[in-house]
């Protein structure tokens, strides 16, 4: 019997990041002739992700270019998919998230009449310019997807309130799955100053923060609240990962230069995040996987936004939503670095993003579909 030829594409790290496993989890199954395509949205940190899961591409785009804006990357994804899907031909196309290139790839493949599968399906925050342009991408993959893999019974409930009723399976989020791989006791960091710290002496706290919609004033509160943390907390030591964005770079150096225990360092590979995770106190971002992971390592995550598409973690008690306003994110993180009981609180809180077997889930109900398997895979949390 001919096998499924299933395409994965993605192009950012945070995709590939929760996209590799799956990779890996397909081309195990002697009935999937598994596939990969890259567009390289992101270049540097997407090609660490691929060596540390040791994949490599059968298409790479390469679209990544100076200031590239969202049409730019929208029509260049477009393009090199469509020679690419014309090339490949693939029974079905697997995008993640809410990129600008899983909604590429979804429309490409859309245009070829090829089935689309959503990983990481029905998250929402039912505000289409927040976060920003991340809301719409994912609506409108959900629109042209045929299977969509839901992390939480939350996300597929949000899809079945927009008349979508066939191909939802919920599989748990496949970042977890990643983590197995990832986060070991005897890590050693390649970035020098991470090896130094004093992870069991100080409350070292993660931080990242990036998203477009947080240029300008939001930025600019939640990094003097950062500072006056790092001021008026002696036992922190601060690490952050600068996200590449100039507008990022420019405000976190503008601030948070000359601090001694604030640690401005370049973005990190999977990896290493995921260690320094492991080893840290707490968790500030306003990212969306970070939401996932932390908790699955046990700690506490202040959320730099104004609403998240992940409320189950806020639900559980891992993540509390801080906002981007100066006064509530200092009095968050202050309540978590004095007061042990609400710091254990959110430590101890069940993760409910997944249990390490979302990948062997949705390859399941992808042999499910094309009818090499009998029955559909059992739902996670069943």
């Amino acid at each position: 019997m001919t096998p499924i030829r299933v395409m994965s594409v993605f192009g950012t790290r945070p995709e590939a990041i929760k996209m590799a496993p799956l990779v890996k989890e397909l081309s195990r199954r002697k009935d999937v002739e598994s596939l990969c395509c890259v567009t390289a949205q992101h270049r540097e940190m997407l090609d660490s992700v691929l060596d540390i899961f040791k994949i490599k591409p059968d298409y790479d785009l390469d679209i990544m270019e100076p200031r590239q804006t969202l049409s730019t990357i929208t029509t260049k994804c477009l393009l090199g998919l469509e020679r690419a899907l014309q090339e490949a031909r693939p029974d079905l196309v697997l995008v993640h998230g809410d990129t600008s290139t899983a909604f590429s790839a979804a429309l490409a493949a859309f245009y070829g009449k090829i089935p689309v599968g959503h990983v990481e399906a029905g998250l929402r925050t039912y505000d289409r310019y927040s976060p920003y342009p991340e809301e719409m991408n994912r609506t409108l993959i959900g629109d042209l997807a045929n299977l969509h893999f839901s992390p939480t019974a939350a996300n597929r409930e949000n899809l079945r309130r927009e008349g979508i009723e066939k191909g939802i399976y919920l599989t748990g989020n496949t970042v977890i799955d990643a983590m197995a791989t990832t986060v070991r006791e005897d890590f050693s960091f390649g970035t020098e100053v991470l090896n130094t710290l004093d992870y069991q002496g100080k409350k070292v706290i993660t931080v990242t923060c990036h998203r477009r919609e947080n240029y300008g004033q939001p930025m600019e509160d939640i990094m003097a609240a950062l500072v006056h943390l790092a001021g008026t907390h002696p036992e922190v030591e601060l690490v952050y990962p600068v996200h590449l964005s100039p507008v990022v770079q420019e405000a976190a150096h503008r601030h948070l230069d000359g601090m001694e225990n604030v640690y401005l360092i370049p973005p990190l590979d999977v990896e290493e995040m995921h260690n320094l995770m492991a080893r840290s106190y707490l968790v500030m971002t306003d990212s969306g996987g970070l939401q996932e992971e932390a908790p699955a390592l046990g700690k506490p995550v202040l959320v730099l936004r104004r609403e998240t598409e992940r409320p189950e973690a806020v639900e559980a008690g891992t993540v509390k939503l801080a906002g981007v306003e100066y006064d509530n994110i200092v009095a968050l993180a202050h309540e978590l670095l004095t007061d042990r009981l609400a710091y254990e609180a959110m430590a101890h809180a069940v993760n409910p993003y997944g249990d390490g077997h979302a990948c062997e889930r949705i390859a399941d109900a992808i042999e499910y579909t094309f009818g090499l398997r009998d029955k559909p895979p059992a739902e996670f949390g069943a």
